[in-house]
């Protein structure tokens, strides 16, 4: 039985207490963190209050790599002697686990742990039907950081619609600077294309997925992503996961910037700058601090407003395999707490809980990241979306976009590849 379920509180006949009344018996747990992505305080948070409200047990943190985390997970969870007993998991990777059962329901305890008030777009990555098996951990959004002095030099200001940016930053391109940087294989960014223009990469239809590349709104938004792509980037059409916030720098040399503008994470800002040296006496970027010389912006929509980007960030859940499976819910309520949802914030992670977004801060920065993750999508929720992900199908269709192929005929040739992957 569960720590905490959806009872009315009344006791069993002969009044004893129920299970709820119990504390757990005392256990080690474990927790995987995916990547680096929390910073140490608060894993230290997380171990000094799970001891302290759960008398003697202990809980041990393990970090494991993003690119290691779905195999690992594959062979552990189905293995009560080895599973961990809450996961940190990629939102796009939650429902290849969702579907085959892998994580503990936690629809008893959901309004407990923030209900409504979650970020839903996540929770719905989470859930197959009604039933929740993953929560939101953090988000991240994603937006345009730019040169501004670049901009202003060349008579630009921040643009309002989807077109007047690829007008700008087609006239931005020279042969040694990209008006905006983007690799030819970086769907994750050039999807919001497609989510601009009203366009889906998949849909569900009583429990089968089909992939919509063939829209006519998804062909649209592909061939708006191939022309900015065409006329802005100098990037190769074979490059992905690229640093593109150096890009933005001046060289340590005085080498000029090699791109106008990038669409990067939020935490980005943090790699972008001028040189400084910190208080431990390391050269860093400064964060940005020229307000005339740095700028960022949303993705402006095809009519105006904010195209939606596709959002980063994590679930979180418990292993159905869980042999203490009382002691990893009381780990959610500390996690799902005000104190760690403003811990997140404070640290540039943007909080699960919508309560506690203001303490991302109130400049530029953490408005603009409300504000386009507000108007963010996910990846679809497909059993087999992860296994799409790992054979690099989307870097692939994306290259061939960037490398001029004929996107109506690469996308009726790839929706017949990705809709049987998609349903696993």
């Amino acid at each position: 039985m569960t720590a905490c379920s959806s009872n009315d509180g009344a006791e069993e006949p002969g009044d004893e207490p129920s299970a709820t009344d119990e504390a757990p018996e005392a256990a080690e747990i474990t927790l995987w963190l995916a990547g680096g992505d929390t910073p140490q305080e608060l894993r230290d948070y997380l171990i000094d209050t799970f001891a302290a409200e759960n008398e003697g047990s202990t809980l041990v943190i393990e970090e494991v790599g993003w690119g290691d985390l779905v195999t690992r997970l594959t062979t552990a969870l189905p293995d009560p002697a080895n599973t961990p007993d809450v996961v940190e998991i990629g939102n796009t990777q939650s429902p290849t686990f969702t579907t085959v059962g892998a994580f503990r329901d936690l629809t008893p305890i959901y309004e407990e742990l923030g209900g409504d008030d979650l970020l839903q777009s996540f929770v719905e990555v989470g859930s197959v039907g009604d039933t929740v098996y993953a929560l939101p951990y953090y988000f991240g959004s994603r937006y345009m950081f730019y040169r501004k002095d670049i901009w202003t030099q060349a008579g630009l200001e921040v643009p309002t619609t989807l077109g007047e940016f690829a007008d700008a930053v087609a006239q931005l391109r020279t042969d040694t600077m990209s008006g905006f940087a983007m690799g030819g294989q970086d769907w994750r960014n050039g999807i919001s294309w497609v989510f601009a223009h009203g366009g889906e990469l998949a849909v569900e239809d009583g429990g089968e997925w089909t992939s919509t590349l063939s829209d006519p709104k998804t062909i649209e938004g592909l061939e708006a992503w191939q022309e900015v792509y065409r006329t802005a980037s100098n990037v190769p059409a074979t490059e992905r996961d690229v640093a593109y916030w150096d890009f933005l720098n001046d060289g340590t040399d005085g080498t000029p910037p090699l791109a106008a503008t990038i669409m990067a994470p939020g935490w980005a800002r943090w790699s972008i700058g001028d040189l400084t040296t910190n208080d431990a006496g390391d050269e860093v970027r400064d964060g940005m601090a020229d307000p005339e010389k740095w700028g960022i912006f949303g993705l402006p929509g095809v009519d105006g407003g904010l195209a939606p980007v596709f959002a980063g960030g994590s679930n979180i859940a418990i292993s159905a395999q869980s042999q203490h499976p009382e002691l990893a819910e009381n780990l959610l309520r500390i996690i799902f707490s005000p104190e760690y949802q403003t811990m997140l914030a404070q640290n540039g992670l943007g909080p699960a809980n919508a309560n506690y977004v203001d303490a991302l801060g109130d400049d530029e920065f953490a408005r603009t990241m409300i504000d386009t993750a507000a108007a963010s999508k996910l990846t679809p929720a497909a059993p087999g979306w992860a296994a799409v992900e790992a054979a690099f199908v989307y870097e692939e269709l994306f290259q061939k976009i960037a490398e001029g192929g004929d996107v109506a005929a690469l996308a009726a040739e790839y929706d017949a590849i990705l809709t049987p992957m998609l349903n696993g």
